[in-house]
């Protein structure tokens, strides 16, 4: 049995921020060592035999719901699809309906006799869109529940995006340090969660990546996320800088990564936002900046970079045919990657 399995036993995976850089980067190298025995077709199987995830959807996916699946499968387990529709949906005690809702406390022990791990994806409308409720019931979970409790995507994070992601850089550039990584708001409209952005700011900058954080005013990330990407890049030796100016963080580039996600003006928040979403608000907001697509022509500003997105994107707003398609795309191996990221989580946890 390989040397990562059960090497983080219990311990859940919510976001990648209390995680160190040696565990990450352990875990990109058991990402690998997964995804090379899968490309070569070695059977995994002994490694996660006869253990259940069981996974709570809130939210619709496409990769996230098969790289769960089909990861499990190979390690040997297997995967329990949980829609809220068809069971009692998990509540947080100011939520509790009669006969339609269970709170989370009871809902955890529960599974927590029956399997191994809990996977929830929780966002947007299933958060009612207050920034940070969707966070707060998977800590609930993890709180009732002794086995690990594993984001799939709430409104603060998305760390198995973010591994999945570091794990394409360190396949496609090489190495971290020394290396101009941006992250950039892209132009879409409707309301989009900040978990991504965020995410891929603060593993970027654990890594020690010189990293731009680009947006329109406005598109600001959380306080607390920014300041912890200003702590890890003293920490581990990269830089972090925040621009308005798109076409200048493209400049010599080695990585971007445009993305859309909704102006913290049109979000209930710690920022003082309104007591419920303002979607008229948001499109006002994007609306204002349609000149945010990634093309070839900011393409050509820097340095041959990797075009990154956690798909799906918006063709035609967030980016051109042209660059998603095009030669220095890697999304595909990247959206891969999913499968690969979580397959080592998954074996080091479970």
């Amino acid at each position: 049995m390989t040397s990562y399995v059960g090497i983080f036993k219990g311990r859940d995976w919510l976001e990648t921020q209390s995680w160190s850089q040696e565990d990450l980067k352990t875990l990109i190298e058991a990402a690998k060592d997964l995804k090379k025995k899968y490309k070569a077709k070695v059977s995994t199987a002994d490694i996660l035999r006869d253990r259940t995830l069981f996974m709570i959807f809130f939210n619709r996916s496409l990769r996230t719901r098969n790289s769960f699946e089909g990861g499990m499968t190979q390690l040997g387990g297997h995967a329990h699809f949980l829609s809220p529709q068809d069971i009692y949906v998990p509540a947080l005690p100011e939520d509790e309906e009669a006969y339609k809702t269970e709170r989370i406390a009871d809902v955890a022990r529960c599974l927590n006799e029956m399997g191994d791990a809990i996977a929830i994806r929780l966002y947007g409308d299933a958060a009612k869109w207050q920034y940070g409720r969707g966070h707060r019931t998977l800590r609930e979970f993890a709180k009732w529940a002794e086995i690990p409790v594993i984001n799939m995507e709430d409104d603060v994070y998305h760390p198995c995006q973010a591994m999945a992601d570091i794990q394409a850089i360190d396949e496609h550039v090489g190495k971290f340090q020394g290396k101009k990584y941006v992250m950039s708001w892209a132009f879409s409209e409707g309301l989009k969660p900040l978990a991504v952005p965020q995410s891929c700011v603060l593993s970027a900058t654990k890594m020690g990546m010189d990293v731009v954080f680009a947006r329109p005013k406005g598109f600001e990330l959380d306080d607390k996320i920014i300041e912890h990407c200003k702590q890890n890049a003293d920490r581990f030796g990269g830089s972090f800088e925040e621009t308005d100016n798109m076409e200048e963080a493209f400049e010599g580039a080695h990585v971007v990564y445009p993305k859309s996600w909704t102006a913290r003006a049109a979000l209930p928040g710690p920022w003082g936002g309104p007591p419920e979403p303002d979607k008229k608000l948001a499109l006002e907001y994007a609306s204002q900046n349609k000149s945010w697509i990634c093309d070839q022509a900011k393409m050509d500003l820097t340095s041959n970079a990797f075009y990154m997105h956690c798909l799906p994107a918006d063709r035609g707003m967030e980016v051109t045919d042209e660059v998603i398609d095009g030669p220095r795309s890697i999304v595909f191996d990247e959206a891969g990657n999913r499968m690969h990221a979580q397959k080592a989580i998954m074996s080091a946890i479970m």
